[in-house]
């Protein structure tokens, strides 16, 4: 080869090399651009070519990084797994890739995996509180799934495409008009958002007929919807004004999101008018107001907020029709993640989504209330509200809670869905059985009685197999009696207070029939050869009490007895002591005297005689044979007392005291 020819060949091949340097850089300066202007859909085609053409690693490591978040951008969390996967092997150096793999782990439900990598992105990072509110997050997730709250959801399946419907507000005042915000084809805007690779999105509305059914969504009539991105507004009680998010695209290819307002005209909406908030610099959007419109709150990047995209207020001024500079919400919402879609409901409470408090997915769905100036601590609306996904732009109605919000979950109909979610009742019965308590027999025609502390009273009668079923309320404390002629009445209290389950009380009830000739209860205790009342015999005494004061009709006997051992005549009177003890206990206890007859038997009416203790191998055996015949106990004579008038020309109590 002449000197020549190598000139030639190197000067070609400097040629070839150049040309494809050149192209790499511009396909990465077409990809950065691309990026900026927030067209992820095709940034990421242009960093998937500018890959196959560069050479040095950490090129390639940025390149894999950057298509990683524009997946991540574009809310396909699978896709931005893989792509950050293949950025860390690929050793990027900004650890921020290694939290946000753990982050996608998290949205794709992987938690077991995401807690590895949070772990590795602690180890990273230890100061950065993220890697250890991730650990936090995913546990607290797994949590929820496995106890959800009592919220029920639905997806609203007659009202969703397979495109991204999102942001629902009620449009009337009792719920049946419903917007929301649509990229669907039937858009008017023009062209494809590079945003989210679908049709600019537009207000849709949705009408409930008396059957409960929606209809079919159509774009709302007049002015607002325009040639990019409209949606996320909010209407009045009357239906009558609007403010809602306008995304107009700037000459250099960017958007820039601001909040108009729009009146009804006849069937459509028009005078569309800019809020004074922002500027062609800043995002703007999600509007939400009080129930007199005095203030509106709003998402924004502003600055002067917490970071990423925060919750700001202003305050309408009717006298001069003028709006305050905005407030931010403080670090007690807004954190330096982001914080979007409020919706202030008509008690003050604040609702609101945010990927920077800790949360199940990507966006979940909070709750704060007030605090004087400021808000207490946001609570996490949880599972099924919430999922690994993306769930925000709730709206609540007044007086119930039940509403609508947004989530692009798994086996949803498209990209983002519009769910509805509701809070049933809880739902308390009580139900029993009741009993002989000698036979354990049933007991049918069984009055049952259910007295609840507001004064309301429930009546009911067991059935033929003696059981009984009632539905009761929340928080309240119930007294039950069962009564039935020829027993003595059975007492007990349920409570459905604090409870925050649905829940099947179940209480039994045990009836002693009054035929019976001696009716025990729990042992009345005396020193040897004494008849003063032990302490411990007072609590035995007490349950006799109860006996006489949840059955105010009986007449009753009340009589001791002792056994074999000691003279006859001895004997009868320690038992007419003993009996007349606790007889005087009662009566101080309030219980008339007229209503106990004290009887001392003696050993004249002993259940285990004297030729079957002799019988008996054991001191011990003998001795508790002794004790069976030591015994106070009694029985109804009548069951029609009716109290004595006392000197004021009352009935006494009977007992109550």
């Amino acid at each position: 080869m002449t000197r020549l020819s190598r000139i030639l060949c190197a000067f070609i091949l400097l040629f070839i090399v150049s040309l494809s340097a050149s192209a790499q850089m511009n396909f990465m300066k077409e990809a950065n651009d691309a990026y900026d202007a927030m067209k992820y859909f095709e940034a990421i085609d242009l960093y998937k070519k500018a890959y196959t053409k560069a050479k040095k690693p950490a090129q390639k490591a940025e390149i894999l990084f950057k298509t990683a978040e524009c997946y991540r951008m574009s809310n396909d969390t699978r896709q931005a797994e893989v792509w950050y996967d293949k950025a860390l092997k690929a050793k990027y150096k900004d650890h921020v890739a290694q939290l946000y793999y753990a982050d996608m782990k998290k949205a794709n439900e992987k938690y077991d995996e995401a807690i590895v990598e949070y772990n590795a992105y602690k180890a990273l990072e230890p100061d950065d509180i993220r890697g250890k509110e991730g650990v936090e997050a995913c546990t607290n997730a797994q949590k929820w799934k496995d106890d959800p709250t009592r919220y029920k959801v639905e997806n609203m399946a007659l009202i969703n495409s397979e495109y991204h419907d999102f942001s629902p507000s009620y449009a009337k005042k009792d719920y049946s008009l419903l917007y929301f915000t649509s990229t669907r084809p039937s858009s008017l805007g023009k062209g494809i958002d590079e945003w989210v690779g679908q049709s600019f999105s537009d207000i849709y509305e949705t009408k409930r007929d008396k059957n409960g059914k929606w209809s079919q969504p159509t774009p709302i009539a007049g002015e607002v919807n325009g040639p990019a991105n409209d949606g996320s507004s909010f209407l009045d009680d009357r239906g009558s004004s609007m403010v809602f998010t306008r995304c107009d695209v700037q000459k250099t290819g960017s958007t820039v999101c601001k909040l108009c307002s729009a009146k009804k005209k006849g069937t459509g909406w028009s005078d569309i008018e800019p809020l004074p908030f922002g500027n062609d610099t800043v995002q703007v959007g999600h509007p939400s107001l009080t129930d007199d419109e005095s203030i509106i709150y709003f998402a924004s990047d502003m600055a002067g907020g917490q970071g990423g995209k925060d919750i700001w207020m202003a305050t309408y001024t009717k006298k001069s029709r003028t709006w305050s500079e905005p407030k931010n919400l403080g670090p007690t919402i807004n954190t330096p993640g982001n914080e979007m879609y409020p919706f202030i409901h008509s008690d003050g409470t604040l609702y609101f989504a945010s990927d920077g408090q800790p949360g199940m997915g990507g966006l979940d769905i909070f709750f704060a209330k007030p605090d004087g100036d400021d808000w207490k601590k946001p609570e996490n609306m949880k599972y099924p509200i919430n999922s690994a996904g993306d769930d925000f732009a709730i709206i609540v109605e007044k007086n119930a809670e039940r509403g609508y919000f947004t989530s692009n979950r798994a086996n949803g109909k498209g990209g983002d869905d519009i769910y509805m979610f509701w809070l049933p009742p809880l739902v308390f019965t009580l139900q029993g059985v009741a009993y002989d308590v000698e036979s354990k027999g049933y007991l049918p025609s069984t009055k049952i009685t259910i007295d609840g502390g507001n004064g309301e009273s429930i009546t009911l009668e067991t059935d033929t197999v003696g059981h009984y079923f009632t539905q009761i309320k929340q928080n309240m404390t119930y007294d039950l009696t069962a009564s039935k002629q020829k027993f003595l009445n059975d007492n007990g209290t349920e409570t459905t207070m604090g409870l925050t389950e649905s829940a099947d009380l179940v209480h039994d009830f045990y009836l002693q029939s009054t035929a019976t000739k001696e009716i025990r209860f729990p042992d009345v205790l005396y020193d040897l050869d004494k008849y003063e009342l032990r302490p411990e015999s007072k609590d035995s005494l007490d349950f006799l009490y109860k006996v006489l004061v949840n059955n105010p009709t009986i007449v009753i006997e009340l009589s001791a007895h002792t056994d074999s051992r000691g003279s006859d005549k001895y004997n009868k009177t320690l038992s007419q002591k003993r009996a007349q003890s606790c007889v005087d206990y009662l009566v101080s206890k309030g219980i008339p005297s007229d209503r106990m007859v004290p009887v001392g038997y003696g050993e004249s009416r002993l259940l285990v005689t004297d030729a079957d203790i002799a019988k008996l191998s054991t001191e011990e055996e003998k001795e508790a044979a002794h004790q069976k015949n030591r015994r106070t106990v009694f029985s109804v004579i009548r069951d029609n007392y009716v109290p004595k008038a006392s000197n004021d020309g009352k009935a006494p109590s009977g007992g109550a005291n």
